[in-house]
């Protein structure tokens, strides 16, 4: 497939720190690239530079076939973008602050009517156009906002923690409306975000980490690389069945998160039975799953996608 996002050497150095290390990828026609970092990692920066916003240090970024370091117009005509705050003018009506944007965007005349009819079709909003912002729910206000981000016909959109804030449905309910985009638009979509179960969704992962890009592929190949299955379980005494499992326990991995002790082996069935009649505390919680796109995270970089990095 054609790249739409092409990303070689990046750097950028703040004095002498430098927030991104000479990274490269590309993002894909058509895909949703999902890009997680724990706080401080260069995430933001990166994406800064792409989106025309910050100038790198070194290196070079295409975005649609455009430069962007020298063409920056028609890098912007080229892109939509839905920021982590809303962007909205709550006293304005839906439709007005629609049209502002098309203006902003030189969207011709002639069309705007129909773009705007258009994107509130898309996002289940039509009865609402001219009504103020102010008086709609946390997921209409996104879904406007992602209405609005598609008004220019942009090749890429954006999405910086697009359902931040929002409760669990209309979680669920904003990413039905990402999914139909993708599918009945092929925009291609690069995502940020902290819920690492919307991550899944990706077609493909990057995972930064000081600076670098240190994994790229599917969600599903990430899991595989970690493999086998995690016990996840609480005692009376963690502390006292830490020592016992480090003295009894062999090729296993053994962490412990929000006072769970996690214990990655090759196989639950051929380990649980023993594991547990050498235990000598009694155990209070126990649950055997297979490892999900956290674990990835938290095996490439040894920490939570919340935690503060070295940048």
């Amino acid at each position: 497939m054609q790249a739409m996002i092409e990303v070689r050497g990046l750097t950028k150095t703040y004095k002498e720190t430098d927030a991104v290390k000479g990274i490269s990828f590309d993002v894909e026609e058509g895909e949703i690239f999902g890009f997680l970092g724990p706080n401080g990692a260069g995430k933001s920066t990166t994406i800064n530079m792409i989106c025309t916003m910050l100038k790198p240090t070194s290196g070079n970024i295409l975005i649609n076939g455009y430069d962007v370091s020298k063409e920056k117009n028609r890098v912007r005509e080229s892109i939509g973008l839905i920021f982590q705050q809303n962007t909205l003018d709550t006293k304005l009506t839906a439709n007005e602050n629609l049209k502002f944007h098309c203006r902003f965007y030189n969207v011709p005349k002639n069309v705007r009517e129909e773009r705007i009819q258009e994107v509130l079709e898309i996002v289940d909003l039509t009865e609402s156009r001219y009504s103020k912002v102010e008086t709609f729910s946390g997921g209409m206000q996104r879904r406007l906002e992602i209405a609005r981000g598609l008004l220019h016909y942009p090749r890429v959109l954006f999405l910086d923690e697009p359902t931040v804030g929002l409760d669990p449905q209309t979680r669920a309910h904003l990413w039905e409306y990402i999914l139909k985009l993708k599918k009945e638009q092929g925009i291609t979509m690069f995502l940020t975000t902290h819920y690492l179960d919307e991550a899944e969704i990706s077609d493909r992962v990057a995972i930064m980490d000081k600076g670098k890009i240190i994994a790229v592929d599917p969600p599903s190949k990430l899991k595989d690389q970690l493999g086998g299955d995690i016990i996840e379980l609480s005692t009376n005494d963690n502390n006292q069945a830490l020592k016992e499992i480090h003295e009894n326990v062999q090729d296993a991995e053994v962490t412990v998160h929000e006072g769970t002790i996690h214990i990655k082996v090759a196989s639950s069935d051929a380990f649980i039975s023993s594991f547990l009649k050498s235990l000598s505390i009694p155990v209070t919680k126990l649950n055997i799953r297979k490892p999900t796109l956290n674990d990835v995270f938290m095996a490439f970089t040894g920490r939570n996608i919340g935690e503060a990095g070295d940048i």
